[in-house]
């Protein structure tokens, strides 16, 4: 894959991973302000890597992915989202109990440190998104039936 990536590729995607990741951790942590969110900011993330992979190659892709890394990261993205949502259970599941009298996150609504665990449950979204496309694309680049 990587062999046929000529040095433009390859040095425009040194330039543009690091950018795009800003870009994606941006949308995350601002998600309860603006559109976007923990999805869209994963996604975005996610797309660096896979711009990686296709500009770097599989065999490049493989020294720096660790599956068990992700997994694991996968998985505590997963039960942090859960464990917001059961914070506030003695009254709803999902109850905003850290906006409504938590000593974070209760700041004035349209400020970054506003919206209780919202901002919490965005970065637990967009880690498990952003894991689990990237370990996504290294399976299909790993497990692809045809040859180039």
């Amino acid at each position: 894959m990587s062999d046929d990536m000529g040095v433009i590729v390859k040095t425009m995607a040194r330039a543009t991973i690091p950018l795009i990741g800003i870009f994606g951790a941006y949308v995350v942590s601002h998600g309860h302000l603006t559109p976007g969110g923990g999805f869209q900011g994963g996604a975005t993330i996610a797309g660096a890597g896979v711009l990686f992979l296709i500009a770097f190659g599989l065999s490049e892709m493989k020294k720096r992915y660790d599956k068990h890394l992700y997994s694991a990261l996968e998985g505590v993205g997963g039960l942090v989202f859960l464990g917001a949502a059961m914070l506030g259970l003695g009254t709803a599941f999902f109850y905003n109990t850290l906006w409504h009298n938590g000593p974070v996150f209760n700041g004035d609504p349209g400020t970054l440190l506003s919206a209780g665990y919202l901002p919490i449950m965005n970065l637990a979204v967009g880690l498990k998104v952003f894991t689990g496309l990237v370990s996504a694309m290294v399976g299909i680049a790993l497990y692809r039936r045809w040859k180039s």
